[in-house]
């Protein structure tokens, strides 16, 4: 490929641009990643790029260091190279040139093209090679109508001698002005936990080692201008759509660069490659907003633009583990699901428990045929009357995992994944199933089709409860990499076999809450725990990637069965009404008031589900930490919800007036709050509430807003706002 030194690519869309070099020859470096620059001419683009180039430093190399999405050593750059691998020690720092380069399939290639490519959203692919090394390259790069960045590369081994990848990190720069970092951490029962910290010279690195995403995973790492929020600063973002092990990390070096990274973590010998033989990264997104709601609007807009996503209305779901965990009884489970048809209720899942010896957790896992113990009729009876009354049926799975005590491990105790002559540590009494292997994993697909082909199930909960350790495959090298894309490929054929099925990502939890899983399920489970106090947390942070259409989150009973603390019915609806709308109580312990009130819960939540399941997040920035609103507004801005909630007790009786983000400035709307089973007990109404419903601009609601209810601690209310005609 023939260029000057001068050449770019200039991508826009959605307020945000992307201007890539291609010159030289040299794999693309980003000139631009951020707020829409507008379109460049030769003279504007030259302008552009040449003010970015940082002098060169003492007692640094002699020339300015040019940095690609895949950083190289042999450049100059000091930090984390993009690729790091070998031939047992050669061929170690990759140089590349760029052999060709596409945009939407449009060959880049000539001195006498434009130097300046304007674009709007589109897919750039340049392929390159170093011959030294013998490696080849494929790189991707590309900007959605959303706005959202996306990159992977793929590297080939073109030389006789083995070649060993050890790390693939794709990188995009931020100024030096985002200097505060927001990742996540989080547990069992608490994922999403946000975390703040100013960056500094250095790298703030976030690796998942647990062979899937991670109870604990980063998610999303930002980093912005000092002091961002959901409606202030700018915000770049980047997530690692990966499943398995992996990396999020921001580096900064002594000369003032700054890269946000992503990636798959290899483990020791994991990826060797032959002559011909290739390894593709996972996506690496990054995500730009003026704030994070922005940013997460941005993705939520992108994902909702795949042809794969979900497009009918959201089943109301009644899941039983928490009613009957695994005490299965047939009589119990139609009594269930005929009150939850009482309901609404749209879809009823079967949990855990239901196959071969599986009367605990120690046993029976991997052993995926329906218990005659528990059902000497099979399914069937459950099954037919889940659909008479009209509801889809739903089941629990766990493909990938198998207990000791099982008739799987007896038979194929060499079908465990495990290093050496020992077995892996147990977690939660159970092992993992090497998918890798080929007999394990049409194993595990035949008895899934077997029950899938037998009975009318629209839906599978597959669930993932342990970490991986110790995870050799049957080569006897690390097996995380070809058991996460085992775990893909099992989820597309049965997808694809069966047209329609639905999916949720469950692990242990929120364990497998990724974009690599999004691609491919229908939902995610947020947390196993249901307490509406601490999935306000998960819930809210979790809306920073996924949109709430794909968001398990349901109403339980008042007793948490997680934290044991008791919550009214009205805090615990609020709470689920923003996500994908599910319950999961023993509704024959509910009195006929609750039942009353959650069916009117239900009904509200199926009357807005469009705008839930369709409208733009917002969050509101308050000083008060003992207060939260959160809410969705209908993209034409015609209307909204809002949950103004009491997190704890405040050292005020009252915040003052609390702002509405969101509407459209220029248009009225009527206000009024949704009273479902009355005023939160010991709440005092709000004095506007006895005047009937408020009827203001939206530019007053949103910068001036309106008084609360004093509300006592950890109860909520929902305010209902409508556009005037």
């Amino acid at each position: 490929m023939t260029r000057t030194s001068d050449f770019g690519v200039v991508m826009r869309a959605a307020g945000v641009a992307l201007v890539l070099d291609l010159g030289d020859g040299t794999l693309p470096s980003v000139v631009h990643w951020g707020a829409d620059c507008g379109p460049l001419d030769e003279r504007g683009y030259a302008a552009l790029r040449e003010a970015g180039v940082l002098p060169v430093a003492a007692s640094e190399v002699d020339v300015p260091v040019r940095l690609s999405l895949l950083p190289e050593h042999a450049r100059g750059w000091m930090g984390r190279p993009g690729v790091s691998g070998s031939r047992e020690g050669a061929a170690w720092s990759p140089l590349w040139r760029v052999r060709s380069a596409t945009l939407d399939g449009t060959v880049l290639a000539g001195a006498s093209d434009a130097l300046v490519v304007n674009h709007g959203a589109g897919s750039l692919v340049v392929t390159a090679v170093d011959d030294a090394a013998e490696l080849g390259l494929t790189l991707t790069v590309e900007l959605s109508e959303a706005g959202v960045v996306r990159a992977r590369a793929e590297i080939e081994n073109l030389g006789d001698a083995t070649y060993q990848l050890d790390d693939l990190l794709l990188c995009l720069p931020t100024p030096a002005i985002a200097s505060e970092v927001l990742d996540f951490a989080g547990r069992w029962s608490g994922e999403r936990a946000p975390q703040r910290r100013a960056m500094t010279v250095g790298t703030h690195r976030r690796e998942g080692r647990r062979g899937r995403t991670g109870l604990d995973s980063a998610m999303v790492l930002s980093v912005g201008t000092p002091g961002f929020g959901f409606a202030h600063g700018e915000v770049w973002g980047i997530h690692t759509a990966w499943s398995g092990n992996h990396v999020h990390q921001v580096e900064r070096v002594l000369t003032g660069e700054q890269l946000l990274g992503g990636g798959e973590l290899l483990l020791p010998g994991e990826v060797r490659l032959a002559q011909g033989e290739r390894y593709e990264s996972p996506w690496v997104y990054g995500i730009y907003g003026a704030g994070l709601d922005d940013a997460a609007r941005r993705m939520h807009r992108h994902l909702r633009a795949r042809p794969q996503h979900p497009r009918s209305a959201r089943p109301v779901t009644l899941n039983v583990w928490e009613a009957v965990y695994f005490d299965h009884d047939a009589d119990t489970l139609v009594e269930l699901a005929e009150r939850a048809a009482e309901l609404g209720i749209e879809r009823f899942v079967l949990d855990d428990g239901w196959f071969g010896g599986r009367r605990n957790d120690r046993a029976g896992l991997g052993d995926w045929t329906v218990s005659s113990e528990v059902w000497p009729d099979g399914l069937h009876p459950l099954v037919d009357r889940v659909r008479a009354l009209g509801m889809e049926f739903g089941l629990w799975f766990e493909p990938e995992m198998v207990n000791l005590d099982s008739d799987l491990a007896r038979a194929h105790p060499e079908w465990i994944m495990s290093t050496g002559d020992r077995l892996p540590v147990e977690s939660r009494h159970q092992q993992v199933l090497d998918l890798g292997i080929p007999e394990a994993y049409a194993h595990v697909r035949d008895a899934m089709c077997a029950i899938l082909d037998e009975y009318d199930i629209a839906y599978l909960k597959w669930d993932h409860n342990r970490d991986l350790v110790d995870a050799g495959g049957s080569s006897g090298r690390p097996g995380v990499h070809e058991q996460t894309l085992a775990y893909y490929r099992l989820v597309d054929e049965l997808k694809s076999r069966y047209p329609g099925l639905e999916i949720e990502s469950c692990s242990s939890g929120g364990g497998r809450v990724d974009l690599g899983a999004l691609d491919r399920t229908d939902r995610v489970w947020v947390s196993d725990n249901n307490d509406p106090i601490d999935r306000q947390q998960s819930n809210r942070w979790t809306t920073q990637l996924v949109p709430p259409e794909l968001m398990g989150a349901h109403v339980a009973s008042g007793a948490s069965h997680i934290t044991n603390r008791l919550h009214a019915l009205s805090f615990r609806a609020v709470t689920a009404l923003f996500g994908h709308l599910g319950v999961e109580w023993d509704l024959r312990t509910a009195s006929d008031a609750e039942l009353a009130e959650l069916r009117e819960w239900i009904e509200l939540h199926k009357a807005h589900r469009e705008l839930l399941h369709g409208g733009e997040v917002v969050r509101l920035d308050h000083p008060d930490a003992s207060l939260s609103l959160n809410g969705v507004v209908a993209r034409d801005g015609s209307a909204a919800l809002y949950a103004y909630v009491s997190l704890a007790r405040s050292s005020v009786a009252s915040p003052g007036r609390v702002r509405l983000p969101g509407l459209d400035g220029e248009s009225v709307y009527r206000v009024e709050p949704v009273l479902i089973g009355g005023v939160p007990h010991g709440a005092e109404p709000a004095p506007w509430w006895q005047q009937g419903p408020l009827e203001t601009s939206g530019r007053a609601l949103g910068a001036v807003g309106v008084v609360m209810p004093a509300l006592r601690p950890e109860q909520a209310v929902l305010l209902r706002v409508a556009r005037l005609t």
